[in-house]
């Protein structure tokens, strides 16, 4: 389980595998052979356990203990836009008018799904959606699925630790699942924020994994 964790952390976070694809293979199917043989040996963290069960027939509500706030959209990309920014940074601070230039630090946001993930003890225990930013939906098994999420933290974890990201795909995975979808005959996306956010609105977890 711990070498399954490990490749799969190289091969989708890091983007730089450790070992051949066939190599993985024969490991999950040696791990699955194993826990097949002694079910005692089951956890709900073995990289077995991530495809999803049985379809819901609904999401759960999450109440958030911390609001999952959301950032104000700046829609004035103009020269005006910033200005128009730059003084209502300096009149929040209350700074007067001869005060030295604000310093910012600027950086590309991704657009996905807001997302939340719940560790206790180190283990993954739920991952719910932001939702009005009070109350979210619990897609716990939905967020198994993706392989980029840790199913159990390293060792030295706090016992409680609340991770807040989002989820999105990338436009290489995206022209990958469009051109997958046309293909089969299927529905295509139109862009990759709502095909994410969609992807994990599953109620039935099979599809939030393929």
């Amino acid at each position: 389980r711990a070498d399954l964790a490990r490749y799969d952390h190289a091969y989708y976070v890091l983007d730089a595998p450790l070992v051949p694809d066939a190599e993985y293979d024969r490991l999950f199917r040696e791990l699955q052979a194993i826990e097949a043989a002694h079910p005692e040996l089951i956890t709900a963290e073995s990289p077995t356990q991530r495809v999803g069960g049985t379809p819901s027939s609904a999401f759960a509500e999450v109440r958030h203990a911390v609001p999952m706030l959301s950032i104000r959209t700046e829609t004035d990309v103009s020269d005006a836009g910033a200005i128009a920014f730059d003084a209502r940074v300096r009149r929040e601070l209350d700074l007067a008018e001869d005060a030295p230039p604000v310093d910012y630090a600027v950086e590309l946001k991704f657009d996905g799904l807001a997302i939340s993930l719940r560790y206790e003890q180190g283990l993954l225990v739920r991952g719910a959606t932001r939702g009005d930013g009070t109350v979210g939906e619990d897609v716990t098994a939905n967020v198994r699925t993706i392989r980029s999420i840790p199913l159990r933290l390293a060792d030295g974890a706090p016992p409680l630790l609340e991770v807040r990201g989002e989820v999105l795909l990338f436009h290489r995975d995206f022209d990958q699942l469009n051109a997958r979808q046309a293909a089969a005959g299927e529905k295509v996306f139109v862009n990759p924020r709502n095909a994410a956010a969609g992807s994990l609105r599953q109620l039935d977890p099979r599809v939030t994994a393929a």
